[in-house]
């Protein structure tokens, strides 16, 4: 049978069912709609993310198989270990979020462009204004050199993107995240989509359906007001 892309209505914020998204290209759900917050506090809650580049429309992902880290896998190698006991870095929470946004979408060791768009840049920032949006900063000194931004719901963080300027910056980035959210008994990051980086560091694919079944797990995690207040974060 053959699938068909949905096309999302300008006046209602709902997504069809995630078992409609295509297979190919994986998990593409469907098209249309707009990077309100509301529209993606709605997609988050489900699962889906939006996912485009600047020739394209915008486009709702909700891939299967998934990935996450879970944060007791977290692959901290002996290398690693090692440089966190003698890190030079400080690691902040919310400090300079639209910084670390800014450098994700033109981080210099990307070779393919960004998705981060001007548009999805803004939505972001609204998120983050909001409550919903935070980063990870990682400093030397002054000077920021690394760091990730994700959304959170509850206890769903889905990480969106990162950077680093100095070797291990984005690095550490993954680990005091997950340090502050097993703080919470959170248990796991979702990651979205599998690529190497993320694999090295203990990520792995699970199947939507058990995905969902996390989600809608750590959603119900009421966590503190301060959990996501600006502070200095360590292990």
């Amino acid at each position: 049978m053959s699938q068909r892309l949905y096309q999302l209505s300008d006046t209602s914020l709902a997504f069809p069912p995630l078992e409609d998204a295509l297979t190919d290209p994986n998990g593409l759900l469907a098209v249309g709609g707009d990077l309100s917050p509301q529209r993606l506090i709605k997609a988050y809650q489900q699962g889906i993310f939006p996912w485009y580049s600047e020739q394209d429309p915008l486009l709702w992902w909700s891939p299967d198989p998934r990935a996450i880290i879970k944060i007791s896998d977290l692959n901290i190698n002996r290398t690693l270990a090692k440089f966190l006991k003698k890190s030079p870095f400080t690691v902040t929470l919310n400090k300079s979020f639209n910084e670390v946004i800014s450098y994700c979408s033109d981080a210099p060791f990307r070779r393919d462009g960004t998705w981060i768009l001007p548009e999805m840049l803004q939505a972001y920032q609204n998120l983050h204004h909001l409550g919903y949006a935070h980063s990870i900063e990682v400093w030397q000194q002054q000077r920021l050199v690394g760091g990730l931004y994700g959304v959170a719901i509850n206890g769903f963080f889905s990480g969106e993107s990162m950077f680093y300027l100095e070797s291990n910056a984005s690095k550490v980035a993954l680990v005091y995240l997950a340090a502050h959210l097993k703080s919470a008994n959170i248990s796991f990051i979702d990651c979205q989509l599998l690529n190497p980086f993320l694999g090295s560091m203990g990520c792995s694919e699970i199947k939507r359906e058990n995905f969902v079944k996390l989600k809608e797990q750590v959603l119900s995690v009421s966590l503190d007001k301060t959990f996501w207040q600006t502070k200095t974060l360590t292990l």
